[in-house]
């Protein structure tokens, strides 16, 4: 052999490292590569689901958004009703309280023409009762003029005084 060259240690030798690469390969690398390949599967199967959950709280959330602004348009609709409901209420209140004022009003006004009719048709016996008198004593009696009218006021001072006029 001129350089010392076995080629049955080479054999062995390259033998040896098939076989360290075979069993390698069965213990070491294939293992681990189902590992990862199944774990990598794992990841994009949680992502789909994630990304099917985000799409269907997206989904839900615009649902809702649409049902609140539906609830929005229904709460302002009531919200406008009542309010015109309360506007009318209202003016039906103050053109009721406006009649009633005015009724008020009239009637006192109507009571207080009768009153006053009433005093005026008194005074006016009164003061014809009173003349009638003056001049029944002025003409019954005799003596002085202002005796007779002093006397007479005196009378009519009295029954005042009395609570008859």
């Amino acid at each position: 052999m001129p350089l010392n060259i076995d080629w049955q240690q080479i054999l062995l030798h390259m033998f040896n490292l098939v076989l360290l690469f075979g069993i390698l390969y069965v213990l070491l690398y294939k293992p681990v590569h189902d590992f990862m390949e199944k774990r990598e599967k794992e990841y994009e199967k949680r992502d789909a689901d994630t990304k099917n959950a985000l799409s269907d709280a997206e989904k839900l959330k615009a649902e809702y958004e649409a049902k609140i602004a539906e609830a929005e348009k229904e709460n302002a609709l009531v919200r406008a009703e009542i309010s015109a409901k309360a506007e009318a209420d209202r003016e039906r209140i103050i053109s009721d309280a406006h009649e009633s004022a005015a009724k008020i009003v009239e009637d006192a006004g109507e009571k207080a023409r009768m009153e006053h009719d009433r005093l005026m048709a008194r005074a006016r016996t009164e003061i014809a009762e009173y003349a009638s008198k003056a001049a029944e004593k002025i003409v019954m009696k005799e003596g002085s003029l202002t005796d007779d009218f002093d006397t007479f006021f005196e009378s009519v001072k009295d029954q005042k005084d009395n609570g008859n006029g």
